[in-house]
Formats: structure tokens, sequence, C-alpha cells
């Protein structure tokens, strides 16, 4: 290649151990960046967002040491190392950086390893399968700010939403199918329910971006693919504003089924994390045992071969071929590409 290129691999970030300063500014971030929400407040967003966090921080911190420290960002390096090697595996000599959203290395740490190492084109990709708001599109939009305040010193080849490569819901349907062939689990059986959490959204942020549109697809096309398996879909929200949220959440789906027994995918996430480790695995199932439900969750694979060559097909396609068959014109990221653009956007 011409260009000297490299990829970032864009990621949320979540603190490892049980510190509370650091929760506290891991959280002050997020609510600042997405300050948005609400309307204007005494004291502006900064306080606002200082007060969010002070009040959110000892809960979480204490999720944090209930599930012995996120292993997140842990994940999200071994998938930086594996893509690396998947694309060297395929003769391209491709160096790959971590940039996350709220923690170190920041997008902006990424960027400025980019400059240093004479890097003309990047190729960020985003550890998000389904485009959201917050996540998918703030991403690349930092990205971008971060490299146009550095003399847009290289060439940006964004790529957003990527659920809907042929091959991403073929990865769940294997991990589906070997988890409940391992815990004897019938899913055609009657009273049998297969239960998508899906990662929840305000609704103001499905104004310009057809989020739930994305997971219910991506749902339906698992469900097809295990043979047509009857299946509900929840939402994991959190209350830290007053704001309306997606639904159905969690909460008020699981206590509504009738079922016998539940088998969770947590179909937004890729990495193992506080959402999957606490919110399903101890929130969640507490309340369908509640319920009388007998309680599984697929685990996230996180390390599935199959998931690092679908990732590196996508780097591939971003250098070879946008705006082909796998990679189209963005609709909800100006200038970036995706799996599941259309003719007529959001």
């Amino acid at each position: 290649m011409s260009n000297r290129t490299g990829v970032v691999l864009l990621g949320f970030g979540e603190p490892e151990g049980v510190d509370l300063e650091e929760v506290t500014r891991f959280l002050e971030r997020i609510f600042l960046a997405n300050a948005g929400l609400e309307a204007d407040v005494p004291g502006g967003a900064e306080s606002r967002s200082r007060f969010l966090a002070d009040a959110r921080a000892p809960a979480l911190t204490e999720v944090y040491r209930a599930i012995g420290g996120s292993p997140l960002m842990t994940q999200l390096q071994a998938k930086r190392e594996g893509l690396e090697r998947e694309l060297a595996r395929r003769g391209l000599e491709i160096p790959v950086t971590l940039g996350t959203q709220f923690l170190t290395p920041s997008i902006g740490d990424a960027v400025g390893w980019c400059r240093e190492h004479a890097i003309e084109r990047i190729v960020g990709l985003t550890t998000y399968p389904v485009c959201g708001r917050s996540t998918t599109v703030a991403s690349l939009e930092e990205l971008s700010r971060e490299v146009e305040a550095r003399d847009s010193f290289a060439e940006i080849i964004g790529v957003g939403g990527w659920h809907a490569h042929p091959g991403f819901a073929a990865v769940w349907v294997t991990a589906i199918r070997e988890y409940a062939q391992g815990e004897g689990v019938q899913l055609l059986e009657p009273g049998s329910l297969l239960y998508f959490s899906a990662h929840g959204t305000p609704l103001k942020y499905l104004e310009r971006l057809p989020y739930t549109e994305y997971v219910e697809a991506l749902c339906s096309t698992i469900a097809h693919s295990l043979g047509g398996v009857e299946h509900v879909l929840g939402y994991q929200n959190h209350g830290n504003r007053p704001v309306p949220w997606v639904e159905p959440d969690n909460e008020s789906l699981m206590p509504s089924l009738d079922a016998d027994q539940v088998l969770v995918v947590p179909i937004s996430f890729i990495h193992e994390q506080s959402e999957t480790l606490s919110e399903l695995d101890q929130d969640l199932a507490d309340l369908a045992k509640s319920r009388g439900l007998d309680f599984y969750r697929v685990p996230v694979p996180h390390d599935a071969p199959a998931l690092l060559a679908l990732m590196a097909d996508l780097v591939e396609a971003a250098l070879d071929s946008p705006g082909t068959e796998l990679l189209r014109s963005c609709n909800c990221n100006p200038g970036a590409w995706c799996t599941n653009g259309r003719a007529n956007g959001f």
C-alpha cells in the first residue's frame, strides 16, 4: 500500500479496578459527553456531570468489586492484538492501536500514536456492532476531531455499524447452540424462550438513528437461523437522568413472561463487562428466579476466531472496496461506511 496505514480500534472503556476516584472520573466523562440529553441545568453541564458521577460512583464501585473488576479492557486489548495478527496472516502488515472514549488509552492517545508513527491513512473501526449515537457515532466524531486538531495529518476511513455483516449473526448462532447444548437447554421445546438483552438508549438518540430497528433485525435473523425459536427483546436502561428510554426495559419485560426457562443473549456486546456480569448475571438472574424461571446466560463470544475474521474483513473492505456490497455509505455517520447503509437514511 502506498500510504502507511494503521487501524484505530475504537471502544468504550471501563475501569478494571475498584478505585472510587477512577470510577468517578470515568462516569463524569460519560455524563459530560451526553449532557445534551437534558435541558440547561443550574451550574452548567460540568457541574451537573460531576453531581451525577458522585451520586452513581459508590454503587458502581461496589459492582466492580462484586464481579472482581471489569474484564472489558483486557478483552479489548486481546482483540486489538488478535486483529493485528489476523491482518498479518492475510499479508497486511498493518499496526492496530486502541483508543477508548472514556479511559486511557484515549482516542486522542491513539491518534497521537498514529502521528508519531507516520500513519497517513487511519481505518477507524468501532467495537460497537449495532450503531448507536453515544457509541459508534460519538467515537468516530471524536476520531475526526482529534485528527483535525493535529493538522489533519491523515486520511480517515471510518467503519461504523457492522451488525449486518453476514458473519455476525452466525457468530452468535454458534455461541448460542454450543452453550445450549452444554447446558442441556432445548430451545424449541414448549416453555423455552430466547431472551435478547440489548444496551438501552435514550429516545432522543433515536431521532436520527434507527438503533432499535437494527437490534430487532439482528435478533430476528438469529432466531430464524436457530429454527424459528420463540424470542423476546428487552433493553438495559439506566435511569441516571430523568429522560425517557427505549422500551421494554428488562425490569418490566422479565416479570411479564409466560415461560419456564429463559436463555439470555447479551446481543449488543462483544466483550464481557459490568452490564453482562452484574446487570444480567446477578440483577436479571435474581428477577427471573424470583418469578420461578430457570435462568441461563450465553457468554459473550469475545474470543471467537470468526469474530476476528469478520473484523479483518471490514478493514480489508474499507481499504479496498468501500461502497461495494459489504460496506456502503453510512446514513448515521456522514463520510463513514457501514454494513447497513440505506438509500433513504434517517
